[in-house]
């Protein structure tokens, strides 16, 4: 049985509008399930996805003329909230089409990033691939696309997004983790991971980094494999994290980071004991005869 979050916008969904909804001139903005001034818009939405399968509709971003919509689906009525998987959805506020934009389990909304200077910031978020299983986490942006009046989201391929975190690796084989958001001096932001893998003694181990970000030129989406002098720059950043997004950096404390983490051989330390030739040279009156 399909539900919202509340019982008593079902009267409503009942007689969704029949005539397209103005275009929305306000900045993005979340709406209020418990407020009458959005309950057509909420309403819009259900007839939109009435035909496609879903338990209930978790979240409705409106920005211009084109929602960004969670819905949630449930295996069963016996089942746990946790086994639930999501569809994110852009929702046309003026025809009533929709495009599945990816799916999932776990979904996180984060903070905003801006990925291009002076652009509008994007809304991110993490997710991962499957429920009760060694599941692997992904990261995406959601922007509104002018040129096609609908929402989309960055770095897809194959169904998923930049993955930035495995909880599995291949047999015999030891993973190491990190990644971060970190802010170019212009002001832009960008995702970066970092992968170890180790084989044993009779290997030595792949360092994998990746920059994920907006072609400044171009506004396309770039995945650029990070090789020579830029690696160990960008572990260093990794490593240190600083002005990232709240919640988009993680594996800082993993043996990868440690080399970067320890002070400076060259940072001269204080001195906490006396040495050892610390006797004075001098003598008290009565000794001196």
């Amino acid at each position: 049985m399909r539900s919202l979050s509340l019982w008593a916008l079902l009267a409503v969904f009942a007689s969704a509008p029949a005539a397209p909804l103005h275009a929305q001139q306000d900045p993005f903005r979340w709406m209020d399930f418990h407020a009458q001034k959005d309950q057509d818009i909420v309403a819009w939405v259900k007839g939109s996805l009435d035909r496609k399968k879903w338990t209930a509709i978790r979240e409705i971003g409106v920005q211009y003329d084109a929602a960004l919509v969670v819905t949630t689906l449930r295996p069963g009525q016996q089942s746990l909230p946790d086994e639930d998987t999501f569809v994110v959805w852009s929702v046309s506020l003026t025809s009533h089409a929709e495009t599945p934009l990816l799916t999932g389990v776990n979904l996180r909304w984060l903070d905003w990033m801006r990925l291009v200077p002076d652009a509008q910031p994007e809304l991110t978020a993490l997710y991962d691939d499957c429920n009760a299983c060694a599941a692997s986490t992904f990261f995406t942006a959601f922007h509104y696309d002018l040129a096609n009046h609908g929402w989309a989201a960055r770095w897809m391929r194959g169904g998923h997004s930049v993955p930035v975190w495995s909880s599995s690796a291949p047999a015999g084989v030891a993973l190491t983790q990190a990644y971060a958001s970190l802010t170019e001096p212009n002001g832009r932001q960008i995702m970066a991971t970092w992968s170890r893998f180790e084989y044993g003694p009779l290997k030595p181990p792949d360092d994998y980094l990746y920059q994920y970000d907006l072609d400044p030129f171009s506004g396309l989406e770039r995945t650029q494999t990070l090789t020579g002098k830029a690696v160990e720059t960008m572990q260093q950043r990794i490593c240190r994290a600083t002005n990232t997004v709240p919640l988009l950096a993680r594996g800082q404390d993993s043996p990868l980071c440690e080399p970067f983490l320890k002070p400076s051989n060259s940072e001269r330390k204080p001195v906490t004991t006396p040495p050892a030739n610390n006797r004075g040279q001098s003598l008290p009156p009565k000794a001196r005869k």
